[in-house]
């Protein structure tokens, strides 16, 4: 690497090292269940000593006296979580320090059901624009009107089944409909299998793969080619019984507050498509 990436390496070394002297200056040792000095003024260091943090969390105080000194030393995800158990740290202030250390952030998401009035209300007011949410297994978990008449309703689906890559395999109809089905469906299974990848003993993505294996052979045979890609921008093209000829530009965003969740907003390229959609939704 360049000198400009070593200089980053080194910034964010000393920034993480500042950031572990603020936040232990701002403990006192009754909050972590230490015994207070005996006697008032005894106690020259602001907050907790170095010691008291390593111990805490399990370290070695030479290390740790390092990890504050911003010297090139490599944390693990255990030993950083254990750092902010012992500074008693936050949701931010844990997202922040991972961050520092160069680590994904720390899994802490709401359970899908609280979130799911939230993500529907997000959908609805993308309308007329065709929108749809799904979890990092492609399972959908909200879509709006536009998306359920121009696309596929999930709702027709089994529970077990309500995901992308079954709509994809499996929907004759939303197939017929796509006058490029197979560039469009190897696209989603090369970016399904970025992310099973990363996840090899999940037992969701396990039964997807099981089931589409078995249920559709464009599936079983591309699958053992290994295809692998992130999502690139893209215009999908639909015949679509009521509203004609339809395309579509792709995006794709994700919340701050939930990372693993993917909307897809699907966006009629001319307004001549927005007003036939429009229409169609109108007449519906």
């Amino acid at each position: 690497m360049g000198s400009g990436h070593d200089s980053g390496q080194t910034a964010r070394r000393a920034e993480l090292g500042a950031f572990l002297r603020a936040r232990r200056a701002r403990l006192r040792p009754a909050d972590v269940g230490l015994p207070e000095d005996g006697m008032p003024g005894r106690r020259r260091t602001a907050g907790l000593r170095r010691e008291e943090v390593a111990e805490l969390s399990g370290v070695g105080v030479t290390w740790y006296t390092w990890l504050e000194q911003g010297r090139n030393i490599s944390a693990s995800a255990q030993v950083i979580d254990a750092l902010a158990r012992a500074l008693l740290l936050g949701p931010d202030h844990h997202r922040h320090l991972r961050d520092l250390a160069g680590l994904a952030a720390p899994d802490r998401r709401t359970p899908t059901d609280d979130v799911r009035p939230r993500l529907r209300r997000l959908v609805d007011a993308a309308a007329p624009n065709i929108a749809s949410i799904y979890d990092g297994h492609f399972d959908y978990l909200a879509w709006n009107r536009p998306y359920a008449l121009i696309r596929h309703d999930p709702d027709n689906f089994p529970p077990d089944r309500r995901n992308l890559l079954w709509m994809m395999f499996t929907d004759e109809k939303n197939r017929a409909r796509m006058t490029r089905w197979e560039p469009a469906a190897r696209a989603v299974l090369s970016q399904f299998r970025a992310m099973a990848g990363q996840r090899p003993d999940d037992a969701r993505f396990a039964d997807i793969v099981a089931g589409l294996t078995a249920e559709s052979p464009e599936f079983r045979e591309w699958w053992t080619e290994y295809p692998v890609r992130t999502f690139r921008p893209a215009t999908i093209e639909l015949d679509h019984p009521g509203a004609g000829r339809v395309e579509l530009e792709m995006f794709q965003l994700r919340l701050v507050e939930r990372p693993d969740l993917v909307m897809v907003v699907q966006v009629p390229v001319s307004d001549e498509v927005r007003r036939r959609i429009t229409a169609m939704l109108e007449t519906t």
